[in-house]
């Protein structure tokens, strides 16, 4: 698994995926939409952690760079 995913694009996925979990679990009010935002929300959450996106690569997109790796 080659990442796909680069460090801006992980902040901004960091970010929003912690509102929409956030969103998701306010007034502890579990409907369908709130369910649905707080899986995008993990989603986005899971990406970020592993710097990967399945989607890019069914698209053959990449943000990640090689100055983007840590050592």
């Amino acid at each position: 698994m080659t990442s796909n995913v680069g460090s801006v694009d992980r902040f901004i996925r960091i970010v929003v995926g912690l509102a929409f979990v956030a969103f998701s679990v306010k007034d502890d009010a579990f409907g369908a939409q709130n369910v649905v935002v707080g899986v995008i929300g993990v989603i986005l959450l899971a990406t970020a952690f592993f710097s990967y996106c399945p989607l890019y690569t069914l698209v053959g997109f990449s943000s990640f760079r090689r100055t983007d790796q840590t050592t």
